[in-house]
């Protein structure tokens, strides 16, 4: 059992980079899922290994549906994580969540549509559980660590992931207010659920970077704002990685995600695709001992 901790921290809009970085290199990580965003920057800070992998590909070349995201997961596992943070720009859709402030993520709602969402399918059937899609322990060492770095931050919410490129209609939005949404983005999934399935703990840290469009008689945010906030928040961004590197214990325990794929693969060990198999043999490594 690994009881190190290798973080991986996969940037968004707003953070592009870690400071800090002992050792540092960016090296490329084969996944048989595709070309992953980007190289992967590897790293640590003391102890703690660091992964980390920009969204978007460094210079924002990638846009929201178009980001391999099977291929980063993967490779991510590959490069020996224990655990991923996702950090990524918001909307807010609740007034007292103002620009600026950082959000804790628990819960998502999934309106994206033809983006590849699982590591299984025909010739490898698997179900794992998404009740709880984030890591409790992860994400409370995230919001504790946005305190620590200077930042306003609220833990708990739920993330409306839209398909995007556009940002919403007016009606849009109202309507994920009365589904009780508290923020809006395009990246989180299927980023949330192919963590669970390669047993991988995640938590989302949303920086605020605007109101969506349900304020009446307001504008609707420009570009040009969202792009200064998330300068703004990318600073405070950047130190929440260094405290919350400093702030894990020595060793990591056991979390419930490092098992999630047990039971959760239906399809009789000779009757699965062998080439699916082959696909998965990071995220099934645990388990093909």
């Amino acid at each position: 059992m690994n009881t190190q901790w290798t973080i991986g921290i996969i940037g968004g809009s707003g953070l592009y980079a870690i400071e800090g970085l002992e050792d540092a290199e960016w090296r490329p990580v084969s996944s048989p899922w595709g070309t992953t965003s980007d190289d992967i920057l590897f790293g640590r800070i003391g102890p703690v290994g660091l992964r980390f992998l920009p969204r978007h590909g460094r210079g924002h070349r990638i846009a929201p549906g178009d980001i391999p995201v099977r291929a980063n997961i993967d490779a991510l596992k590959r490069a020996g994580c224990t655990d991923l943070i996702g950090v990524s720009s918001v909307g807010s859709l609740r007034e007292e969540l103002a620009p600026g402030r950082f959000v804790v993520v628990d819960q998502f709602i999934d309106r994206t549509v033809g983006r590849p969402a699982s590591f299984f399918g025909t010739g490898m059937v698997a179900h794992v559980s998404l009740a709880d899609p984030v890591c409790e322990r992860l994400s409370a060492f995230a919001g504790a660590a946005v305190q620590a770095a200077g930042g306003k931050v609220t833990e708990g919410a739920t993330y409306l992931a839209m398909e995007g490129p556009q940002f919403s209609t007016r009606a849009e939005s109202e309507m994920y207010r009365q589904w009780g949404c508290d923020v809006i983005g395009m990246t989180a999934m299927p980023e949330a659920r192919l963590a669970r399935e390669a047993e991988l703990p995640y938590a989302l840290v949303g920086m605020v970077t605007d109101y969506d469009c349900w304020r009446e008689n307001e504008q609707p945010v420009e570009v040009s704002e969202i792009v200064a906030q998330m300068a703004a928040n990318g600073v405070i961004a950047r130190s929440m990685i260094r405290a919350l590197v400093a702030a894990l214990p020595a060793q990591r325990t056991p979390s419930p995600i490092d098992t999630a794929l047990n039971g959760a693969i239906l399809t009789a060990p000779d009757r699965c695709d062998p080439a699916l198999a082959a696909q998965n043999s990071a995220i099934l490594a645990r388990l093909n001992g």
